[in-house]
């Protein structure tokens, strides 16, 4: 009997998602470059099931059925394109080859050419939930050839998690597509921690909660508008104690790790010209995490924060807080969701935001609460430039408008750092104003560069210079943006 799909890469990752696969009722055979680990996991994990060991690829190949699918779980980068080169002279044309890790899209769109000239398909697809979500249900973000789609829709929806019975997976868009779309949802997710650890910071060093404190507060902002599984993780993790009985979060050292797609994100935006303030401050706070040994240093050195404590009602600035978190984590998603747009015009993608919002329901790290509210907002309007323009949106962000501005002014006057929650703020106030400085901007680029401005009294794609000294000269700079 051969298998409806092979695997390769038997990590935590593809371990739990061969295991969800042969629940679903689906054939799988699976290989390792170390094939030792295939021994271990049919020894294991995979001990009586059926899921076929194999000690090669050309035994992989051979065990499955027409057209071949075969779904990669390496590393992402030269390793990918390795298992390719190996791979694809096994293959016959009409073959898929199915790439679930972390891969930067753009080399997805490559390899999407790249096989389609050996007449081989081939996909890219986020996949979100990590372990767990693996081996129960993840949220799977496909894209690449869409001819292969209709072979591993049946596997990959069977396999996702499910919201009122829908599958948290549906086909994303052509090229590199699948994986862009994970690459934003990881910067998002990378925005919505730091937020969290910006309103523990607060309330901890701000407020003088305790851990016990703090698990509460988190407990119950999981039963409203905040509801997440960052949020629920969040009060589990400040209820853990270590094997002395003491709080296990107090004894971590405070360095943040990072794999990429955050940054890449950041990167992303900049050349589409996407202002994604919040993610980009997301990045640059693990950056600075990083340098312990500097900040231990500097914080000898440098003048001490203000030593003065907080003294007001505390139930109402948790409560402020509470709004802070809530509000900054919209903008978050609001200027994810700005650049997926620019991406789906710049590239071609053709993305559906509805869909998207539907994929991150569940299985996935930054499913929500609100998730159904973007979704209905891109369904009445799928043409919305910004969520923020969404009457949902609107409405809560002017609700959590005062809390948000008096978290960030305690945090300022105690001295405790709050990027996220601040940049957030900077870009909203920014986003709704009719008028920047932009105007002195231009001037001064005017000055020094002849780039030229355009002027309110004079209809739009008209420029103008101006010769500020009275001895420079009438020819001007061309006029593009970068």
């Amino acid at each position: 009997m051969k298998a409806d799909i092979g695997l390769i890469g038997l990590a935590v990752m593809g371990q739990n998602l061969a295991l969800n696969i042969n629940d679903h009722g689906f054939g799988i055979a699976v290989f390792n470059r170390s094939t030792d680990k295939v021994d271990a996991f049919l020894q294991g994990p995979a001990k009586d099931t059926g899921i076929i060991g194999c000690h090669s690829l050309q035994e992989l190949v051979d065990s499955l059925k027409s057209p071949r699918i075969v779904m990669l779980m390496v590393k992402a980068g030269d390793a990918v394109d390795q298992t390719i080169a190996q791979l694809t002279p096994l293959l016959a044309p009409g073959d898929i080859i199915i790439d679930g890790g972390n891969s930067l899209f753009t080399d997805t769109g490559r390899r999407v050419a790249e096989l389609a000239d050996k007449q081989l398909l081939y996909i890219g697809t986020g996949i979100s939930g990590g372990e767990e979500g693996a081996r129960h249900g993840p949220s799977i973000m496909p894209g690449g050839s869409p001819a292969a789609w209709p072979a591993v829709k049946p596997i990959l929806q069977a396999i996702s998690a499910k919201v009122d019975n829908q599958p948290c997976c549906e086909w994303v868009g052509v090229s590199g597509a699948g994986h862009y779309v994970k690459m934003v949802h990881n910067g998002i997710e990378y925005g919505d921690m730091q937020l969290i650890c910006e309103a523990y910071h607060l309330l901890s060093e701000g407020l003088g909660l305790t851990s016990a404190e703090l698990h509460q507060v988190f407990a119950r902002w999981n039963e409203g508008v905040l509801s997440s599984f960052l949020i629920q993780i969040t009060a589990d993790i400040l209820a853990f104690k270590d094997s002395d009985g003491e709080p296990l979060l107090d004894k971590i050292l405070d360095t943040a790790g990072q794999k990429g797609t955050g940054k890449w994100t950041g990167i992303n935006a900049l050349e589409l010209g996407v202002p994604l303030t919040l993610i980009g401050e997301s990045v640059f706070a693990r950056c600075l995490s990083a340098q312990k040994d500097e900040r231990v240093a500097a914080a000898q050195r440098l003048p001490k924060r203000p030593a003065q404590a907080f003294t007001g009602d505390k139930a109402a600035m948790i409560d402020a807080v509470g709004k802070a978190l809530y509000a900054a984590k919209i903008i978050s998603y609001a200027q994810g969701f700005s650049l997926m747009r620019e991406a789906s015009k710049e590239y071609g993608m053709a993305l559906n935001y509805g869909e998207i919002a539907l994929m991150w329901r569940g299985g996935c790290i930054i499913r929500s609460r609100f998730l159904n509210d973007i979704k209905a907002a891109y369904d009445s309007r799928p043409d919305l430039p910004n969520l923020l323009l969404a009457d949902f949106f609107i409405n809560a962000m002017a609700e959590a408008d005062a809390g948000w501005r008096k978290s960030v002014i305690l945090a300022i006057e105690l001295g405790i750092p709050t990027p996220a929650f601040a940049s957030a703020l900077a870009y909203y106030d920014g986003y709704r104003s009719q008028r920047l400085p932009a105007n002195l901007l231009q001037a001064q680029r005017d000055y020094f560069g002849a780039h030229t401005y355009e002027r309110l009294d004079q209809p739009r794609g008209e420029f103008f210079h101006t010769d500020w000294t009275g001895h420079g000269g009438a020819v001007t700079s061309s006029t593009y943006t970068a």
